[in-house]
């Protein structure tokens, strides 16, 4: 890995012919790696300087200088005596630049990027059982862990800055991974995080309201989305588009050669033909043109996760063999935070997970009541994020209303909003009795002292993270972890 400074400028130069450059010496330099955080530069960094929301990298130039940088990639000419490449806009070269340093690791890889509104970390968890299954290496990138195929951390966010990305594909081939699976955000696709990596399998889930508040309408936010599959794939790219969601028909329509539909309507190129599911996992047939009947468990259970290992098995068909679709289907792990179950002594149980769009919460809760069985009550534990999609946040009260008994809203990340006023905004669709409690963990013991034996009792928004946000503060606590303390403890 690495490329030479006259390598990057040749390279910058290529794509913007009003590049300028300053420096002191002609000399030729190598160049290791490409960072924008200047806490993590050492010798050999090219430090970017990105201009963002609330900071701006040119102002931390002395303190990676004094780390080590060699020169700068920056929007303005700073201060200092390392050579500088000025551009435009950073952002528009990170990716990459840091794909030429590294190596075009993107290159070496499979990859296969998982957009849309719901479903991708389990989907992602999914194709990489698979991918595994076929003797194969994988790294994952998204919104809970980070994987180099060899060791896992926690993730910061889903899609990271680009030069990170890049980075972390670098680690993947290093450390002899296969392939890489990746959930892509629509943020990171419209803010071009995912430059410098191209995808041989693109796949889109579903489109539901969501991050509104920053693409301002849904045609915006499917054209987001809709990048990875026009801007991020290699030139033989096959992928997988949802055929029940309008959206995923649109795609479909546009890339008729180079993806499969996949859906319970009938019309879909692959869909279930069978399937039954219980609170232990789910049995399912899949047909598709031109492929046998392949029959599947899961461990995974609900409609939704059908719709998940669906989406998967479509985009890996014929990619690998039957065997490893099967096995890696049975064997996929229990994703953290998305309908994780933890039993109590009292013949009550949980369920953790993420759903935060109305759409996710009310297919959370139908899944639960179908499976319940006993007759036992639903509680709902939830809230909304500060600085989200405040339409989103009556819809809410509305959907779990529908197939809860009873309701404790909460906090969930609130950000710089007062927690109350989004519990209240909640409140306004509830349709059934409920309590705000706004401190959660106050929320989710007030929630777990309640049950009774075949109650359940459902706690959803966060799933695995593991702090709360409040203003600039993060506040250490994880629902799951709540709830084995508490069980832990009776």
């Amino acid at each position: 890995m690495g490329a030479s400074f006259n390598d990057v400028l040749k390279f910058i130069r290529a794509k913007d012919n009003n590049v300028k450059v300053r420096m002191k010496s002609q000399d030729n330099f190598f160049i290791d790696d490409v960072i924008s955080d200047s806490r993590e530069v050492k010798a050999g960094t090219l430090f970017c300087c990105i201009t963002g929301e609330k900071s701006d990298g040119h102002k931390f130039v002395s303190t990676a200088e004094r780390q080590g940088a060699c020169a700068l990639l920056c929007e303005r000419e700073v201060d200092s005596d390392l050579p500088q490449i000025i551009v435009g806009r950073v952002r528009d070269f990170l990716g990459e630049v840091a794909s030429l340093v590294y190596g075009n690791p993107s290159g070496k890889l499979l990859m296969v990027g998982v957009t849309g509104t719901n479903g991708k970390t389990t989907t992602t968890y999914i194709i990489r059982s698979i991918l595994q299954a076929s003797g194969m290496r994988v790294g994952l990138l998204g919104t809970i862990i980070e994987s180099d195929g060899i060791t896992d951390k926690d993730a910061d966010r889903t899609t990271p800055e680009s030069c990170i990305v890049q980075r972390q594909l670098a680690s993947m081939v290093k450390n002899g991974c296969g392939a890489c699976v990746m959930e892509t955000s629509s943020h990171g696709l419209y803010l071009g995080r995912l430059k410098g990596a191209l995808y041989d399998v693109p796949v889109f889930t579903n489109l539901y309201p969501e991050h509104l508040d920053f693409h301002i309408d849904m045609e915006n936010y499917f054209a987001a989305k809709k990048l990875l599959f026009t801007m991020y794939t290699k030139p033989d790219f096959t992928g997988a588009a949802n055929y029940d969601s309008p959206y995923g028909k649109r795609l479909l329509a546009e890339f008729p050669d180079r993806l499969r539909g996949f859906g319970l309507d009938d019309g879909a190129a692959f869909r279930v033909t069978q399937s039954h599911t219980s609170i232990n996992g789910t049995d399912l047939v899949i047909e598709a043109e031109g492929f046998d009947a392949l029959k599947l468990h899961t461990p995974l259970v609900g409609e939704f996760n059908i719709m998940n290992t669906l989406c998967a098995v479509t985009a890996m068909r014929g990619r690998v063999d039957d065997g490893a679709v099967i096995q890696g289907v049975a064997n996929v792990p229990q994703v953290p935070g998305r309908l994780e179950r933890i039993d109590l002594p009292n013949g009550a149980c949980v369920f953790v997970d993420f759903a935060h769009t109305p759409s996710a919460l009310r297919t959370v809760l139908k899944t639960i009541r179908a499976l319940s069985g006993s007759g036992g009550r639903i509680i709902s534990v939830f809230g909304h994020g500060g600085g989200r999609y405040q339409q989103n946040r009556p819809e809410l009260g509305k959907a779990a209303s529908e197939f809860a008994d009873e309701i404790i809203i909460t906090s969930d990340n609130a950000r710089d909003e007062d927690p109350y006023a989004i519990a209240e905004a909640i409140a306004g669709g509830a349709a059934i009795p409920y309590r705000i409690i706004t401190d959660r963990p106050e929320a989710v013991r007030t929630g777990l002292e309640a049950l009774k034996k075949g109650d359940i009792l459902v706690i959803t928004g966060k799933g695995p993270e593991k702090f709360i946000t409040v203003k600039d503060k993060k506040i250490p606590f994880n629902d799951t972890q709540a709830v084995m303390s508490w069980r832990d403890k009776q």
